[in-house]
């Protein structure tokens, strides 16, 4: 199907300033729909309210506002500009949130305005906590042992009746698992709930069953308005379930996975992708046992997430230019990849080299911040690295994030004993890499091996 004939003009949503847990790929991609629309013959529209990016220059766009990421501010541009439609897919969690909250006001349908990219029920079933448990228990796919509460006192009653300690708290709607955490005993648990129902802006958290220790896989995934469907790419984190995929370093494909258990989660990817209809970029991400076949459903961000910037760099399959057209109209059988300038976007793209994602934090920055990694995201960029082997492309990662060296040896870790170095690879933070590469240099395997079971 072509260019729908009742868009003339787009407006789109950024994904305001880059922040902890608000990273520079949205802008990438904010950046990569506007070419796209532009290259369509639309008029676009931006908002966006940082000025220090790629995104907000006078060429991305006919019309750029630099306003603050709000309710009101979103309505008044609408009212001024009058768009026919608006993209939200592509400013991350900002926009997606954002146009939900226009459509379930009523505003976007008062102003005979469109919503391209997902539909509010898409949106709802994939981000609503309790809608999105509903949706995978009707298809079949495994979630985690959870519940949607709102109050702390149920937050407490359903650990204490059912999953026990240590629970997962994830606010709804909210970026980068700002609020949620791991809870270890009562106290933490009043502590983090509190939090996350403050910051969720629907007041709404999912309680879960704590599964750390678990694989984390990631399938990006892109599906058109006529169902076809592919895999962009698998990536998998080195750090398990319990690390947040921003503070992880990634590695796409994934390089553990058996073919079976490859093709058990892909095909699951796409079930899940097509149970809730969208239409554009999606990452889903999933749990798997590190010895059995037994796996979960994490979370599906019906948007293109900051995987998708990865995922986009390592096989040279321009996502977020893919998902914008299909947002106005085309199906994947239509839209040519630009990269190769002669296959069509419906073909899978294929990679024999390994692409690896290293975290970049600033806490050489902030000496006084707690180093420790969890469900929230605290890193502020990342270093991405290609070679033909996991070994070389680490380490060329770890010399390009500029952390003053040359190879995984971190000197403060070779004055460590043997017991001190193999402890300290229980501490999950930043450096957690680093002792675990003095542990296996020293000949460790055999003991890490033997403390692991």
């Amino acid at each position: 199907m072509p260019l729908r004939s009742d868009i003339k003009k787009v407006l789109v949503i950024g994904s305001g300033p880059i922040v902890i847990g608000q990273a520079a790929e949205f802008d990438y991609a904010g950046a990569q729909a506007c070419r796209a629309l532009k290259q369509e013959g639309l008029e676009v529209v931006l908002i966006n309210s940082n000025p220090a990016t790629i995104m907000t220059d006078k060429a991305m766009a006919d019309k750029i506002y630099i306003e603050p990421l709000t309710l009101d501010v979103v309505k008044r541009v609408i009212e001024i500009e009058r768009p026919d439609s608006v993209l939200s897919t592509l400013g991350g969690q900002t926009g997606l949130t954002l146009s939900m909250q226009l459509a379930e006001e009523g505003f976007l349908d008062k102003m005979s305005v469109k919503l391209l990219g997902a539909n509010p029920e898409t949106i709802h079933r994939a981000e609503d906590r309790q809608a999105f448990k509903d949706t995978m228990e009707e298809i079949g796919e495994p979630c985690i042992p959870s519940k949607v509460v709102e109050t702390v006192e149920d937050a407490l009653k359903f650990i204490d009746e059912v999953i026990g300690y240590p629970a997962i708290i994830r606010p709804a709607f909210t970026l980068g698992g700002t609020g949620g955490g791991i809870a270890n005993n009562k106290d933490e648990l009043v502590e983090i709930a509190g939090n996350g129902l403050r910051l969720s802006p629907i007041t709404q958290i999912l309680v879960e069953k704590c599964i750390t220790g678990w694989k984390e896989i990631e399938f990006e995934v892109i599906r058109d308005s006529k169902g076809n469907i592919i895999t962009v790419c698998s990536m998998e984190n080195v750090d398990p379930v319990g690390v947040h995929t921003g503070d992880s370093i990634v590695v796409a494909p994934a390089v553990t996975l058996s073919d079976k258990e490859y093709n058990m989660l892909r095909t699951a990817a796409l079930n899940m992708v097509s149970a809730l209809k969208v239409e554009g970029g999606c990452n889903c991400q999933f749990a798997l046992h590190p010895t059995s076949m037994e796996y979960a459903v994490i979370e599906v961000n019906p948007r293109v997430s900051r995987s998708s910037a990865l995922a986009s760099k390592a096989t040279g399959y321009p996502i977020a230019k893919v998902a914008t057209r299909i947002a106005i109209g085309y199906t994947l059988d239509e839209i040519i990849n630009q990269v190769t300038g002669k296959t069509y976007a419906c073909f899978e793209p294929a990679i024999d080299y390994l692409v690896l994602k290293f975290p970049k934090w600033a806490f050489d920055k902030f000496v006084y911040a707690k180093r420790t990694l969890g469900t929230q995201m605290k890193a502020t960029g990342e270093v991405m690295s290609i070679g033909t082997s996991f070994e070389q492309a680490l380490m060329k990662a770890v010399r390009g994030a500029e952390l003053g060296l040359d190879t995984l040896t971190m000197p403060e870790f070779t004055k460590l004993t043997d017991e001190e170095a193999l402890a300290r690879m229980s501490v999950c933070d930043d450096r957690r890499i680093f002792a675990v590469f003095e542990a296996l240099k020293r000949g460790t395997r055999g003991k890490l091996f033997m403390k692991s079971t």
